[in-house]
């Protein structure tokens, strides 16, 4: 990728933000490195990567990352035979020890329900090395001393000075209480590694022994007294064999490092790119970044993109489309506008996408993957050449057009500008037209009138500008697609206070052609201000239509599943209550078959009842069978079921072939073929031969689950009523409908009294508006 490019896009300053998101030296050093990809395979796999890591974030996880150097000078400097030092050891521990806890905590995501595929297999490389981490962990502690434990020859050396040491301090403690008024201070103190007492200069030929050091005065010598001479020297001693046992013990750790020089490596650069990974996802997380969609078409689709460099207190989003419809946009506007902006803003996009970052825009972001990416951005006057700003930038311009394809994206920023006005719009249209005609994507911005109606004469290309609010005389930073910028010159200058008569005599010198355009533009930007206001509008709506639907169908599915669990007990309920007038009936069929020689009953008639008993087993709902297309054909007064209602009710009328009006309860219903069960045909009444038995009501028998008790007489209504709530117990109704009406109210006081004295009414209330209000009654049974 151009070294220049990345310069003036500033991609070193995203490259910073990265860096700064890495735990450790090695990750660090890894993401300093980074550099946009041109192999779509390779740069799809950094984008998984990155996209898995943000998932493990998603889980509010945290990699277990300690500090940890950059190992690699020791392990070669092990490998060649130099013996390493403690530090150098525990720096060796210290990755085993991190890598291991890496292992064990994706190890440990294995049970989640998330997909980490790519970062599982990275992790599944990491060696465990712990029989070294321990071997080193045993010799060296923390604070990078051998421990006496290292060896049995260290143990008994040290024990030896910890002797001597002893013996030296006895005799300096004897001397510092008997020669007190010698010494500047009563104390032991350390000089050249030799043990010293701090003596007056004026006593030095009375104590005697080697002067090591003197203060700062000169009036206090550090003198070693002859007395501890020897006791000093001895210990030196031991302390070269400490030394020396040291050494020996780094060499043997030193030889078992470098048997793992290889595999350490290894395990360290798996950690640093693990580690890169996260950082590219905690960048990610504190951008609201989004996974784009890679392509090699050339297609750059981003809605809301951010530029990734401005706080997000300050940055304002855009949409951006190229390379579909159109391969050039023309971006035209007020300097200070956001222009220059834009146009970084979607090359530092593109670069961030190819190096494996996710991009600061809406989910569903597409970006193409270039090949070269060329930008000629910025003032680069020089001085040291002697070019001029126009010279500057032509020299750019050549070499990046030396060097464009259909896989190049170009990036102009005020293509022409530093010229004579009329033959830079003209150069500038030439060069883009050139651009083009290699089908190359290029974006560029431009101040030149000329190119306002360039983009309305190409089909390859649109033309584009950056809102300026002449109200509040502000630009607003928003890319306004298909639409170019105008001057507003004549509006600022009103505002600011400029004469009338002045800003319509400079109007007099615009041309027709140029008063046209400017119309032209003002219209689209009323028609486009328009346009995104009813498109606010009607993504408002179906929002809370999809809202509204999500909530429906939440509450449906609670009522079905409600519905179901009714049914369900309701039928358990009948089930039970069936069996037991089953078992008491039989008991009074088996009592009156003994007399039915007395009685003159016939067999058969027992027969016939003990059947109806058989008979009268009431079918469970079953909710996962699917429901069975029917073929019935239907006719008024058919007894039905509504399948979404799962109530049971009357064809009351047919409409035509497929359309039926229903009688549910108290409704009257419009309803489809498809939304009805049949039941059964309506039931002729039918005298019953009298019996001799008496027969008990099963759930077979039919109750409608409404009482209507309209025009009856009050000792008749109540005699219905009694026997209606009995029959309806029987089928194990939860609820039933008492019709009543309104009229005289005495039926309604009626009902009333009876429900207050039957122990076998739960509650009940007057029925809803569209129930029937005051003229039901709705009857909740036990």
């Amino acid at each position: 990728m151009n070294e220049r490019t990345l310069k003036v896009l500033e991609f070193h300053k995203i490259v910073q933000l990265l860096m700064a998101k890495t735990a450790t030296y090695v990750g660090r050093d890894l993401a300093s490195d980074i550099t946009p990809l041109t192999d779509i395979a390779a740069i799809n796999v950094l984008q998984e990567e990155t996209d898995e890591a943000l998932t493990v974030l998603r889980l509010d996880k945290r990699v277990p990352f300690a500090h940890m150097e950059d190992i690699t000078p020791s392990l070669k400097r092990a490998a060649i035979g130099s013996t390493l030092e403690t530090d150098e050891c525990l720096q060796v521990a210290q990755v085993i020890y991190t890598g291991r806890h890496v292992k064990k905590f994706f190890e440990g995501l294995e049970d989640e329900d998330e997909k980490l595929d790519l970062l599982q297999a990275i992790v599944a490389e990491l060696v465990s090395l712990h029989h070294v981490e321990k071997e080193i962990k045993s010799k060296i502690d923390d604070h990078g001393d051998v421990l006496d434990a290292a060896s049995p020859k260290l143990r008994g050396i040290r024990q030896s000075i910890r002797a001597h040491e002893a013996k030296i301090r006895e005799r300096l403690n004897h001397l510092t209480r008997t020669k007190s008024k010698m010494l500047s201070d009563a104390i032991v103190t350390i000089r050249n590694q030799r043990y010293v007492l701090p003596v007056k200069h004026e006593y030095r030929s009375v104590i005697g022994g080697i002067v090591h050091d003197e203060s700062s005065s000169g009036q206090t010598l550090f003198m070693e007294p002859k007395a501890i001479i020897e006791l000093n020297n001895e210990l030196q001693q031991q302390f070269v064999k400490e030394r020396q046992e040291i050494e020996v013990i780094l060499q043997k750790l030193t030889a078992i490092i470098a048997e793992h020089t290889e595999v350490l490596l290894e395990n360290l650069r798996i950690l640093a790119n693990v580690d890169f990974i996260f950082a590219r996802a905690h960048l990610a997380e504190e951008m609201k970044a989004a996974k784009p969609t890679l392509n090699d078409r050339g297609v750059i689709d981003m809605k809301q993109a951010r530029h990734p460099l401005i706080p997000d207190d300050q940055v304002v989003a855009n949409d951006v489309m190229i390379g579909d419809d159109y391969h050039a946009i023309v971006i035209t506007g007020p300097n200070t506008g956001g222009k220059t902006v834009t146009l970084k803003m979607i090359g530092l996009c593109v670069l961030m996408a190819q190096s494996g970052l996710q991009v600061p825009a809406f989910d569903g972001c597409e970006l193409a993957v270039f090949q070269k990416v060329n930008a000629d951005i910025g003032d680069e006057q020089s001085i040291e050449q002697n070019l001029s700003t126009f010279s500057s930038h032509m020299t750019n311009i050549v070499d990046i057009m030396q060097d464009v394809d259909e896989e190049t994206l170009v990036l102009f920023d005020e293509l022409g500008a530093g010229t004579d006005p009329q033959e830079g719009a003209a150069l500038a249209m030439a060069i883009l037209d050139d651009v083009i005609g290699r089908d190359a994507r290029v974006i560029a911005t431009t101040h030149y009138p000329e190119l306002k109606a360039y983009g309305y004469n190409r089909e390859q290309v649109m033309n584009a500008s950056v809102e300026f609010d002449v109200e509040t005389l502000r630009p607003t930073y928003r890319l306004l697609m298909g639409v170019p910028g105008r001057s507003n010159a004549f509006e600022i200058s009103t505002r600011l206070g400029l004469q009338n008569s002045i800003i319509d005599h400079a109007k007099s010198f615009i041309g027709i052609d140029s008063e046209n355009v400017e119309n032209m533009i003002t219209a689209l930007e009323d028609t486009r201000k328009e346009a995104e206001k009813e498109l606010a509008e009607a993504d408002r709506l179906v929002e809370e239509s999809e809202r509204v639907r999500r909530e429906l169908q939440q509450e449906w599915e609670t009522f079905q599943a409600e519905r179901e669990a009714l049914f369900k007990k309701a039928e358990e309920k009948a089930e039970k209550a069936l069996q037991q007038a089953r078992e008491e009936a039989q008991i009074i069929v088996d009592e009156v078959r003994q007399m039915k020689d007395q009685a003159g009953f016939k067999e058969h008639e027992w027969i016939e009842a003990r059947k109806m008993l058989e008979e009268a087993q009431p079918h469970l709902v079953e909710t996962e069978k699917e429901t069975v297309q029917e073929t019935t054909e239907l006719e008024v007064g058919d007894e039905i079921k509504h399948r979404t209602l799962q109530q049971t009710g009357e064809i009351i009328e047919k409409k035509g072939k497929n359309e039926f009006i229903i009688q549910v309860g108290m409704m009257k219903i419009t309803a489809k073929r498809d939304d009805l069960t049949f039941v059964g045909k309506k039931k002729q009444e039918v005298e019953e031969p009298v019996r001799h038995v008496a027969r008990v009501m099963s759930s077979g028998a039919t109750v409608k689950p409404e009482l209507d008790l309209r025009g009856e007489r009050y000792e008749d209504a109540m005699a219905r009523l009694e026997k209606y709530i009995g029959d309806a117990l029987l089928q194990s109704y939860p609820r039933v409908t008492i019709i009543h009406g309104k009229g005289t109210g005495a039926l309604r006081k009626g009902v009333e009294q009876f429900i207050q004295t039957h122990p076998h009414i739960k509650s009940h209330r007057l029925g809803a508006h569209n129930e029937g209000g005051s003229g039901v009654t709705v009857i909740e049974l036990s």
